[in-house]
């Protein structure tokens, strides 16, 4: 899925946060645009709002698109693929000039981009990938590498290891993200190609459950974890959300986050860098939400009727306790 010739990676270095406020007001439409000739119409169709990374990416397309001078039409499908598919709909039936969305899980979408791509409509996914039978049904991913964060949070968990002196085997539970979205089962994928390839020996994930990507869930399901396993010394959680409210549950059981259980997450949002700066996560493998810019730029070249036929690449961020303190001036989202 990730080598397809016209993925985009998006950009996600520290420096690229600007201060969007981490807190998005759905709405059903909202339009941007200054006299003259008549603004890009894009619908967009958001998964929803379960995470902090969620909002701040939310916020992020609403102000590239006021800043493009795009007509913006928003829909929160609120975690439900029918939600999407009847919204895509929608903006089939209006005539907007592009799609774009974040798609809830990967499969199931052919019957509606079909329908878009009848009535000459392209379509960008954003965030997150879908399989289809026809690549052709849709133009190109603005998204990140979720194999290779799940790869990096593997790595990083080697030195958060090392530097806890972490001793004898390694008992993982995995919080995983909503079950068949690309980034739960991509980050699961990475994880486990690091685990067995450099530790089929002293590593074993030996309780793996979804959580949403919420902190409720994440709350929830490790509560359940200790239950069942309450030998576990590390928990690697496919987001800052839920590992958030893993600790919760961790401290209720009378355990040290951070220390008794190693924490590293995806993310980086700024709660997930203050739970770090605190000692509670050990290490966070940045997943940046601001695709919005990145966003805007192939919507007009898309409606253009020019190639994005490229990569665009850029070092994404890992981060670990001793590092909280500086990065968490430069998040503010």
């Amino acid at each position: 899925m990730l080598s397809r010739r016209n993925f985009l990676t998006a950009a996600v270095g520290v420096a690229a946060a600007t201060g969007l406020a981490a807190c998005a007001k759905e709405d059903d439409s909202s339009s941007a645009g200054s006299g003259g000739s008549k603004a890009l119409v894009l619908g967009f169709s958001q998964v929803g709002s379960e995470s902090g990374w969620r909002s701040a990416n939310t916020d992020s397309v609403k102000a590239a698109a006021k800043e493009a001078g795009y007509t913006l039409k928003f829909s929160d499908a609120q975690q439900k693929q029918e939600n999407q598919i009847s919204a895509i709909r929608s903006y089939i039936t209006q005539g907007v000039d592009v799609i774009a969305f974040s798609p809830v899980v990967v499969t199931g979408w052919d019957a509606v981009l079909k329908e878009a791509k009848a009535k000459k409509i392209p379509v960008v996914l954003t965030d997150r990938s879908v399989e289809t039978s026809d690549e052709s049904l849709y133009v190109t991913l603005v998204g990140s590498d979720f194999t290779d964060e799940g790869r990096r949070a593997g790595k990083i968990l080697e030195k958060v290891i090392a530097k806890a002196g972490l001793k004898g085997q390694v008992k993982i539970a995995q919080l995983e993200g909503t079950t068949g979205a690309a980034p739960a089962i991509e980050r699961a994928k990475g994880f486990k190609e690091v685990m067995d390839a450099d530790h089929a020996d002293d590593w074993k994930i030996v309780v793996s459950q979804t959580g949403d990507f919420t902190r409720a869930g994440g709350k929830q399901v490790m509560a359940a974890f200790l239950q069942s396993n309450p030998d576990i010394n590390v928990l690697f959680a496919h987001n800052d959300d839920m590992a958030i409210g893993a600790i919760q549950s961790i401290e209720a059981a009378g355990k040290k986050p951070g220390k008794d259980i190693l924490i590293v997450s995806i993310d980086g949002v700024k709660d997930g860098f203050v739970a770090m700066s605190e000692g509670k996560i050990n290490a966070i493998v940045e997943c940046n939400p601001l695709l919005g810019p990145q966003l805007m730029e192939v919507v007009q070249k898309v409606k253009d009727g020019e190639t994005v036929e490229r990569w665009i690449k850029t070092k994404e961020g890992d981060f670990m306790q001793d590092q909280a303190a500086a990065a968490l001036p430069t998040r503010k989202y």
